[in-house]
Order: structure tokens, then C-alpha cells, then sequence
């Protein structure tokens, strides 16, 4: 099964997981008087800023409108440069691309695989705006040294937790450090909804006056007077009305993820060059991946057992025609990974009752 037949898939299982509690959500929002913006979304909009630490979110039509409009508010545009992983989905740096910016790729970590302080220094030139750590399959990047480095530089920080909903440096929500985080609620995410959608969390409500514009148009607060060239990207009041109904339930399935993931590591050990990202105890585990030399063959006899797997992310973004750079740095470790990573099943509703079984086939197809 490819990634987009498993992206619909999924979600299904959760949907019907919660299927009363999203029912009611669905009914209140017919039966009202708001189809775009008013109550519901306001009310999630609140909700969901207490829970990761902020005090304004404001929501958008995906994660990618996201990182884009919180770049574009906070000044980057044509002719800067913007610092982010190349180990990552499209959406990452596409939003640079929308803000007339230029990505700039930093290799990651080997144990972390998320950028850091001192890979974003090998890369930086003058024209650097900002910085845009992605937190990969919800493992926390090193945010407090990528904000001190940030502001020791002058530099922006805008965080792309589009799978770390939920996760956690020390007592502090992930998404309450930088400028801004930016999240991503498609169906397949930690918390997702049925369609798309997404958010910006900052607490400058200065800043966050101006997303809530930018998001619509750059109307000027209570008019329809177009004070900048804004988009058409808010949050359907449906998804978050939703949204508010799944809320409540993340943190317990984050619990379960990081259960999972425990016993795959547990099953796991051992393996001859098989290798794992870091554990991080505020980690929300997205995707558990395995970096193995021999990644279609084991994907293959996996499928044989009926054991569904994918891939993320190859090529990594410095490899796409997009955002090709003939001057760009080399990056071996994400070259590595991206030509080695295989992800596990990892949500609830699927690997649940199957860890133990997927482990063994994983063990039996990678002796052979």
C-alpha cells in the first residue's frame, strides 16, 4: 500500500474510535450559525494554545499555510534566506518558497535527526531571516540552543511541530519556544482532523492580530478593507469543531505511542546495524522509523506478512527539483537517512495488539 492509500486509511480507525464525540461536534456545527470562523473555532483556538503553552493560536487551512504565514509575519520575504531540514516533507519549504524567501538546508543529527545549533551555523550567509526547526516524527529538536544561538544572531524562529503535537522539553510544552510554532492537523497527524488544517501559536498579540489578518485577505481587524496582500486560508469551523472534540484525547494517545514505541525499541535491540532515533522522554513518536542498508527488501517481506510500512522522506528536499541549489552544502546524514529510514506502524488504532508480531517479522526478515 503507498503512502497516500495508508494516509486514507488510518484516520478512518480513529474516526470510528471517537465516532459519538465527532458526531456531536458535526451536529452542533449544522446546526448553528457559523460555517467559517465564529464560536467553535475561537473556542478551539483557546483551548489548543493552553495546551501547548501559548497564549494565541490562530487557525489556518493546513500546516503549510502555517509556517508560511507565521514566516510572512514576521517580516521574512524576498531575498532572505530561511534555515530548515532537508529530512522533511515538501511543506517545509514550500512555505519559504511562498514568502518569496530561499531555503537554505542544514544536515541533521545523527541520533536526533533534527537540525541543531551547530549544523545551522555551517550554513548560514548574511541574507539568514530565520530559523525553522522540524521536530521529525515528534522527537523535540534542541530548542533552547537553537533559540539562544537564534537570538545571539538575530535570527527568527518559527517551529514546525506539524508532528509534535504534545510534545514536551522538560516541563515546558515544545510548542511554546521560538517566535512561533506552526501545526499541522491533517488526518494522519497525532491530532488531525477529516480534512485539512492548521495553526499558528505565538504570544505576541501583536503578532497574532496580524496572522489573524493575513490569514484573510490582510483585512484590517473588524473590516473588509485589504490593508496588505493576505490569503484565503482559515480554519473551517467544521474541522475545528472536531478538532475540539479530539483534543481531550491526545495526550493519552500520545501515552499510547510512546508505549508502543518502547516495545518495538524493547523487541528491537540487538539488531546488527539496525538503527533507531534517540529516545526523548517529551517525545511524541509520530512515526517510528528503523534505519536499516537493506530497506526494499525488508519492506517487501514485511508486505508478504501483510505488514504495512512507508517511507519518509526520499530524496530529501536538497535532491528536489524545487528547491535545487547548486551551491548548497553537502549533507551526508540526511543523504544516510533518507536512503535507509522505514516506518513501523505506529498508531494506536493499528499496531496496538500487532507490536510484537511486526517485531518478529522485522527480526526473521532482517537475519536472513
Amino acid at each position: 500500500m503507498n503512502d497516500l492509500s495508508i494516509a486514507q486509511a488510518l484516520p478512518n480507525l480513529r474516526i470510528a474510535r471517537f465516532r459519538q464525540e465527532i458526531d456531536a461536534a458535526v451536529a452542533s456545527v449544522l446546526g448553528g450559525a457559523h460555517y467559517i470562523l465564529g464560536a467553535p473555532v475561537e473556542r478551539f483556538e483557546a483551548a489548543f494554545a493552553a495546551h501547548e503553552g501559548r497564549e494565541h493560536a490562530v487557525g489556518v487551512g493546513s500546516g503549510t499555510d502555517a509556517l508560511a504565514l507565521a514566516l510572512r509575519a514576521l517580516g521574512v520575504g524576498p531575498g532572505d534566506e530561511v534555515v530548515t531540514a532537508a529530512l522533511t516533507f515538501a511543506g517545509t519549504a514550500q512555505a519559504i518558497l511562498h514568502c518569496g524567501a530561499r531555503p537554505l538546508f542544514a544536515d541533521v543529527d545523527p541520533h536526533t535527526w533534527c537540525i541543531t545549533a551547530e549544523t545551522v551555523e555551517a550554513v548560514l550567509t548574511p541574507s539568514t531571516r530565520a530559523i525553522l526547526p522540524v521536530h521529525l516524527f515528534g522527537f523535540p529538536a534542541d530548542m533552547a540552543a537553537l533559540c539562544a544561538f537564534a537570538a545571539h544572531r538575530g535570527l527568527a524562529v518559527v517551529s514546525d511541530c506539524a508532528q509534535a503535537h504534545g510534545a514536551r522539553i522538560g516541563p515546558r510544552p515544545l510548542g511554546s519556544f521560538g517566535d512561533a510554532a506552526a501545526y499541522s492537523f491533517y488526518p494522519t497527524k497525532n491530532l488531525g482532523c477529516v480534512g485539512d488544517g492548521g495553526a499558528v501559536l505565538v504570544d505576541d498579540p501583536v503578532l497574532a492580530g496580524r496572522l489573524r489578518a493575513l490569514r484573510e485577505y490582510g483585512f484590517s481587524h473588524g473590516t473588509r478593507i485589504s490593508r496588505e496582500a493576505g490569503f484565503n486560508s482559515r480554519l473551517d469551523t467544521l474541522q475545528a469543531a472536531i478538532l475540539s472534540a479530539l483534543l481531550p484525547h491526545l495526550d493519552a494517545g500520545n501515552r499510547e505511542r510512546r508505549a508502543i514505541a518502547g516495545r518495538y525499541r524493547a523487541a528491537l535491540a540487538g539488531l546488527n546495524g539496525l538503527r533507531l532515533q534517540d529516545e526523548h522522554p517529551g517525545g511524541v513518536s509520530h512515526q517510528f522509523a528503523v534505519a536499516v542498508p537493506n530497506r526494499g527488501e525488508l519492506a517487501m517481506r514485511l508486505a508478504d506478512e501483510g505488514i504495512r510500512t512507508a517511507i519518509h522522506y526520499h530524496p530529501g528536499l536538497h535532491r528536489h527539483p524545487a528547491f535545487a541549489d547548486p551551491k548548497a552544502v553537502p549533507l551526508p546524514v540526511s543523504d544516510r537517512l533518507s536512503a535507509s529510514l522505514l516506518s513501523l506502524p505506529i498508531q494506536p488504532e493499528v499496531a496496538g495488539a500487532e507490536v510484537e508480531r511486526i517485531a518478529s517479522a522485522v527480526r526473521e526478515a532482517y537475519v536472513r
